[in-house]
């Protein structure tokens, strides 16, 4: 526990320092101040309210043991096993089979999963998304990803001002337009970037997580399996409009390829199952 909230302290620090770099690019000492201001009141806004954000962006919809019977008493059960209070618990209507947790600590949790993996995986394959999902909260992951994604959403927005704000003469042109262009495109690559050195390392132990909390390391390899060869070519554009939120999913929701695989948020899915091959092997305990 205490690892991930030094590593949310690092997160928050990073994205705050790039803050004040873009703000002192904008504005000088002023600039850099009001940037600063802005982070810290981003910051606190992610902690307590990114999670209902993102649930609302996704069009994320809650249910019950009336509305969706069998999902919520195996969330339910699957909880009581992890040593969890029940999350809430959301189906989001799209055709792409994915999941993802969110909010700010256990006791503050959601669970939310597109119609699409409902349909695709078996009730055993749903059963280790779900504990995957279930791992992310007990180990305090959803905090890290919440704030990230809201984060990196931020900071992109703020590096596009640079195109029309950044660096103006004493006249009120461009003083350095190719320096605003490298600003407003490294900006949110930076922190991509950071997002991605946090969420690799955070998948695999969820896998790990959600194996022994399922018992059944096969059925998460194998719905990871069937998820990566079926998402790949159905597109999700609420995805696709927000990329910051892509690593928060159990698989990675974009369609870009090639060079994009570089800088993905989570791993390569050949070395996650190899991983959970391993578990249900021998290794698993």
């Amino acid at each position: 526990m205490l690892g991930n909230w030094i590593k949310t302290s690092i997160l928050m620090a990073a994205i705050m320092a790039l803050f004040g770099v873009i703000g002192a690019y904008i504005g000088g000492a002023s600039g850099m101040l009001m940037a600063l201001l802005f982070g810290g009141a981003m910051n606190l806004f992610a902690y307590w309210f990114s999670d209902t954000m993102v649930l609302k962006m996704y069009n994320a919809q809650e249910v019950d043991e009336t509305s969706a019977p069998q999902f919520y008493t195996m969330v339910r059960e699957l909880s009581g096993r992890a040593g969890l209070p029940m999350p809430r618990v959301y189906l989001i209507d799209e055709a792409q089979p994915n999941a993802f947790a969110t909010g700010r600590n256990p006791d503050n949790a959601a669970v939310a999963a597109t119609t699409g993996i409902l349909h695709l995986l078996s009730a055993r394959e749903i059963r280790g998304v779900m504990a995957h999902e279930l791992a992310h909260i007990r180990h305090r992951d959803i905090l890290i990803s919440t704030i990230s994604a809201t984060m990196a959403g931020a900071i992109s927005a703020l590096a596009n001002f640079t195109m029309f704000f950044g660096g103006r003469d004493a006249e009120g042109r461009p003083d350095n337009p190719i320096a605003s262009i490298a600003v407003a495109l490294l900006a949110p690559l930076a922190a991509s970037l950071i997002q991605m050195a946090i969420s690799r390392a955070r998948e695999f132990e969820a896998d790990r997580g959600g194996a022994e909390i399922c018992g059944d390391p096969d059925a998460l390899a194998d719905a990871l399996t069937r998820i990566d060869a079926y998402a790949r070519g159905i597109p999700m554009p609420i995805a696709e409009a927000h990329p910051a939120t892509a690593q928060m999913m159990i698989m990675n929701p974009l369609s870009g390829g090639g060079i994009d695989g570089l800088f993905s948020t989570h791993p390569p899915t050949e070395e996650r199952v190899d991983r959970l091959r391993v578990m249900a092997g021998g290794g698993f305990r």
